[in-house]
């Protein structure tokens, strides 16, 4: 529901993050045993729900494939699809999967410690160079994999702040992150909280056609200082 102006209470992003934090209380994200489980179900989540993810790292933690990146990259592609079907889009998936792996392989000898211990900036923009993964998918094994403090935006982000007048709903990616990042503390651990909470609150209250009794921010007006 969108609020109107008149009769909205303002309140900060920090603020926000609070309500919802003793809301629903933390949500610990992302799952996944490893950093390289994490990074395989951020690929496999795009465009598709968090249960069809599950039965796809499940099949390719039974044979053993989430072991290393280099036991995944040397499995056959079409093997590889045919374990994540579940996920859906298998075929383009595991091409990305394979893609990340192969840039892994080429520019890390393999090594996600060393990936990790690459300046967020510069590792940022290696990975948006990799075939198939864009910002989301960048920034979450950026935030969730490695604890790298950029903060994940997603449809729920957009959609629930653009409802309470932040932005509007067309409003870029990176000009909505640059919003969320001017207007919090640069802390990894708050991001992956922030972000779990958001689409806690999107699945639950602040849906396509909202279900707004009793969302802990039904009437608030969101405000933040400009980005310069």
């Amino acid at each position: 529901m969108r609020n109107s102006s008149g009769n909205s209470r303002p309140e900060n992003i920090n603020k926000i993050y609070s309500r919802l934090y003793k809301f629903y209380g933390p949500q610990g994200w992302w799952p996944g045993r490893s950093r390289f489980e994490i990074i395989v179900g951020a690929i496999l989540t795009q465009n598709t729900a968090w249960t069809n993810v599950e039965k796809a790292i499940a099949a390719l933690r039974g044979r053993g494939y989430l072991s290393s990146p280099a036991k995944l990259h040397r499995l056959r592609t079409e093997e590889l699809s045919s374990l994540i079907r579940p996920a859906g889009y298998h075929n383009v998936k595991a091409s990305r999967l394979k893609n990340f792996t192969g840039f892994l392989a080429a520019d890390y000898g393999g090594s996600l410690d060393k990936l990790a211990k690459t300046d967020t900036v510069l590792l940022r923009k290696k990975l948006l160079e990799v075939n198939g993964i864009g910002p989301e998918t960048c920034d979450s094994i950026l935030l969730y994999a490695f604890a790298k403090p950029v903060f994940v935006v997603d449809a729920y982000t957009k959609r629930i702040f653009s409802r309470h007048g932040l932005f509007d709903e067309t409003t870029s990616y990176e000009d909505v992150q640059d919003i969320f990042t001017a207007n919090l503390p640069s802390d990894a651990a708050k991001f992956n909280e922030y972000h779990a909470l958001i689409v806690k609150l999107a699945k639950d209250h602040c849906r396509k056609s909202p279900e707004c009794k009793n969302c802990p921010i039904y009437g608030v007006k969101i405000v933040a200082k400009k980005v310069s």
